[in-house]
């Protein structure tokens, strides 16, 4: 029986490369862990997974990924290969892309966003309203932000996120799309607030508090810096139920200021600018370079631009 091709089988005289079918094998098994699942992912049987990781072992010199308990487990050497296996997969997904083959009107995509609690209740109806008006049979899921994100991106498994991620920077584009600052939501008849909200106020009163996301981080560390200790009475975890906790209590909500004004809108609550000094912070839209050229990526992207412009205002 013939044996397979070598994996950098080429003509003499030729610097030896990698099949592209190899590239997809190693990004398909790095995300799995499991021969099995590469193999039904790629339409191919276990035996020849099997093959062909051995024609890769012979080729680098390295076991490439060990079976432990919990599946295909990497070798360093394969950990530093995959920025350079996942490029070289997207500039060839790049070479062969149509930019026009995304046709909106007929388009039955599936797309994943990662979203903050506010982006979901600031960003994700005018979006959705517009998709649904532009490409009626495509479906949007969205995905509660957390330290997966950058893993879904790169695997494909989540097509943008969008928030304030600084944590997101190699192999990843960003675009802004609008700015924001904090603000303050009160119960119209505060008893401590009289004609504004100014520092020592806010020091005094007392607070509910939603611990999230990085622009919480900007807060904690401006308050440091003023060396202002909130009495916090109450912590929750999204902005759910915020409107009736403020607008039946003393307690003040410090949030970014569109999903304040979009709250106060909605539940008749007082806005006031933060009186604690603090820069703002610019709500991007974040996406992996693999999917760069993706047209159905690129349609999405401008899609979520035109909703949020202007929105920082």
């Amino acid at each position: 029986m013939s044996q397979p091709p070598r994996p950098d089988a080429l003509a003499p005289g030729h610097t030896p490369l990698l099949d592209v079918k190899y590239l997809r094998f190693l990004d398909v098994l790095y995300r799995t862990r499991r021969l099995s699942h590469t193999a039904h992912l790629l339409d191919q049987s276990p035996p020849t997974m099997s093959i062909w990781l051995a024609a890769l072992r012979e080729r680098f010199g390295d076991p490439l990924f060990v079976r432990m308990a919990d599946g295909m487990q990497p070798t360093p050497r394969v950990e530093a290969m995959m920025p350079l296996v996942r490029s070289a997969l997207a500039a060839l997904q790049g070479l062969v892309a149509d930019p026009d083959d995304f046709d909106p009107g007929t388009a039955t995509r599936h797309f994943r966003l990662c979203m903050s609690d506010g982006s979901i209740l600031t960003l994700l109806p005018g979006l959705l309203s517009q998709i649904r008006r532009k490409a009626p049979n495509v479906r949007l899921e969205a995905i509660r932000i957390g330290a997966d994100v950058p893993q879904l991106l790169a695997n494909g498994e989540a097509d943008l996120a969008l928030g304030y991620l600084p944590v997101l920077e190699n192999g990843f584009y960003q675009q802004a799309l609008f700015e924001q600052v904090w603000v303050c939501l009160a119960n119209p008849a505060h008893p401590l607030i009289r004609s504004g909200l100014d520092i020592d106020t806010y020091a005094a009163a007392r607070h509910v508090d939603i611990p999230q996301g990085t622009g919480h981080a900007m807060l904690k560390a401006a308050l440091a810096r003023q060396q202002i200790q909130r009495q916090v009475c109450l912590e929750i975890p999204v902005y759910l139920g915020l409107p009736a906790i403020v607008s039946g209590s003393d307690l003040i909500a410090t949030v970014p200021s569109l999903t304040g004004y979009t709250l106060a809108r909605v539940s008749g609550l007082d806005v006031y600018p933060c009186p604690v000094p603090m820069p703002p912070f610019m709500v991007m839209q974040y996406w992996h370079e693999r999917f760069h050229l993706d047209p159905g990526n690129r349609w999405l992207r401008r899609q979520v631009y035109e909703v949020c412009a202007g929105r920082g205002r």
